[in-house]
């Protein structure tokens, strides 16, 4: 095979996955954005995690919140659990790495807020953790998973939201997970702001 073939195949593999993800997850999506817009007018927060490639989608949908997506508009309080070097090393050296998201949402979240977890591997004590963090606070979830949904699928409750992208292969997972957070973003804007 080409390196040619190879760029093909991964731009066809990519493309069939969202296609895929758009015709099974738009209505999961849309009722995602209706559910953080709610948040965001209740004055409460968003936060995210993930880890790995999935700590830079946390990221991301951070910052295009409180900076902006397409276009200027007031800040938007969305919180990336997974930002804060110094918290993140300090609970995993003193407790352990499991804990660096749900210290930091046993700490900073309230009743009313929304977690958006990030994984596609499914299998993240620390998402797990913050995941039961969420529940006892009357945290909301969101959950961008793929595969098979892993550990993260059972632990949701019925009030909350799974978006799981139909793949198998991390990286169409991930590059799903970026465009699902694109999304979020634009719907967020267009009902808060037109």
């Amino acid at each position: 095979m080409s390196l040619q073939d190879r760029i093909i195949n991964h731009f066809s593999d990519s493309i069939q996955t969202q296609q895929e993800s758009m015709a099974s997850l738009c209505e999961l999506i849309e009722y995602a954005s209706q559910c953080l817009v709610t948040t965001l007018l209740n004055d409460k927060k968003i936060f995210t995690c993930g880890n790995g490639r999935s700590a830079t989608n946390s990221q991301a949908l951070s910052s295009l919140m409180v900076n902006q997506f397409e276009r200027d508009r007031p800040s938007l309080p969305v919180i990336a659990l997974t930002a804060d070097t110094a918290i993140i090393t300090a609970i995993a050296n003193d407790f352990q790495f499991d804990e660096i998201f749900s210290k930091q949402l046993r700490a900073l979240g309230q009743g009313g807020d929304m977690l958006i977890a990030f994984t596609d591997g499914n299998n993240s004590a620390n998402i797990a953790n913050a995941i039961a963090v969420a529940h006892d606070k009357d945290i909301s979830i969101i959950a961008l998973t793929g595969n098979n949904g892993g550990i993260i699928a059972p632990l949701l409750h019925e009030t909350d939201i799974e978006i799981r992208v139909p793949s198998n292969s991390s990286a169409r997972i991930q590059e799903t997970h970026i465009l699902i957070t694109h999304c979020l973003c634009d719907l967020i804007d267009y009902q808060l702001f037109g």
